[in-house]
């Protein structure tokens, strides 16, 4: 190849190059705006961690560039707060308790995160044996602690949204602890959403209690070995931890799980995204803007997604960052 056509070949090479880099860049920064964001998912092979990469990519690619780490449902939040993370996933009732400095913000309130838009519904399931439930006349949550029943129970480990919810639902609603079921000679052990199953059909437990989607395989697996009731919260429980972290009420109706033949009320939740307080109005907007517009292709990462929607996105109970509020009442 002669040197003139080497130099043309490199510069058209160049230009390819260029191009590609364009198209793949991120928008520049607009004044007041981070250079960069960085949004917080969750712990690598669960679905946060598969949808941070997804938003990640989407808001790089529309908004501003964004990195995508692991994290968790509590440090996303206390990161957010102190400003070591942008964005991230949690759940909204955990942000009550943070605001709060409750539970597992005891001591440290938190005040520079809030949500950014609830995304998917969480449901937390009571699921007892139904043989157990008969012996004991136990037809709602609340009789297990009226009557003192020594319930062998579990949940999921410390940390998770789980655990959190269920241990708060205790509290705020029937002022029990742990401790005290233990006292009524019950027990509580943590197991993951398998080996919870595997404690309730091998009966080593008699209530399993955890919080997931609205269709939940878990739920449909459980049914499937072990003859189960799933079990009511009471509405004063309910309005209980409402009031406290933000949670609302949501119904179980029958159709889905063949234990369930009328309507059972629980508490409902969101996985939400959590937001520093003092990023800019404008960019908040614009990231609510692409999220709503994506809205189907992140539902290829995570299905769920498919339940985002602009009357249900902002909390009622929980603080939301301005720029997220407008976006999202425009949005109905």
């Amino acid at each position: 190849m002669s040197m003139r056509r080497l130099v043309v070949s490199l510069f058209a090479l160049a230009l390819v190059v260029g191009a590609v880099s364009a198209v793949f860049a991120a928008p520049a920064p607009k004044a007041g705006w981070p250079s960069q964001l960085k949004f917080m998912a969750g712990p690598p092979g669960g679905n946060w961690f598969a949808l941070g990469n997804a938003f990640a990519d989407m808001w790089s690619r529309e908004v501003l560039q964004t990195t995508s780490s692991s994290g968790g449902g509590v440090a996303n939040i206390i990161n957010a707060d102190t400003k070591k993370g942008d964005l991230g996933f949690s759940v909204t009732s955990l942000l009550g308790a943070a605001i709060k400095g409750e539970q597992d913000f005891l001591g440290r309130p938190v005040k520079n995160a809030v949500v950014m838009a609830n995304l998917y519904t969480q449901y937390t399931y009571f699921i007892m044996r139904k043989d157990f439930a008969q012996k004991h006349g136990i037809t709602k949550l609340g009789d297990v602690f009226r009557k003192k029943v020594p319930v062998r129970m579990a949940t999921l480990k410390p940390g998770t949204a789980s655990e959190f919810v269920v241990k708060s639902l205790f509290m705020k609603g029937y002022g029990v602890t742990y401790k005290d079921i233990k006292k009524m000679g019950g027990s509580v052990e943590f197991a993951s959403y398998d080996g919870g199953a595997d404690l309730l059909a091998d009966n080593h437990i008699d209530m399993f209690a955890f919080s997931v989607g609205k269709v939940a395989s878990i739920v449909m697996n459980i049914e499937s070995n072990t003859n189960v009731v799933i079990l009511p919260v009471d509405d004063d429980a309910l309005k209980a931890l409402s009031d406290a972290y933000g949670t609302e009420t949501f119904t179980i109706n029958p159709g889905i799980y063949k234990s369930v033949t009328k309507p059972v009320k629980t508490v409902g939740d969101y996985t939400c995204v959590v937001i520093r307080k003092d990023l800019p109005e404008n960019l908040v907007y614009e990231l609510c803007k692409a999220l709503w517009k994506n809205k189907d292709n992140l539902a290829k990462a995570v299905q769920d997604m498919k339940e985002l929607n602009p009357k249900e996105a902002i909390p009622k109970g929980v603080p939301a960052h301005p720029g997220a509020v407008r976006f999202w009442k425009e949005a109905k």
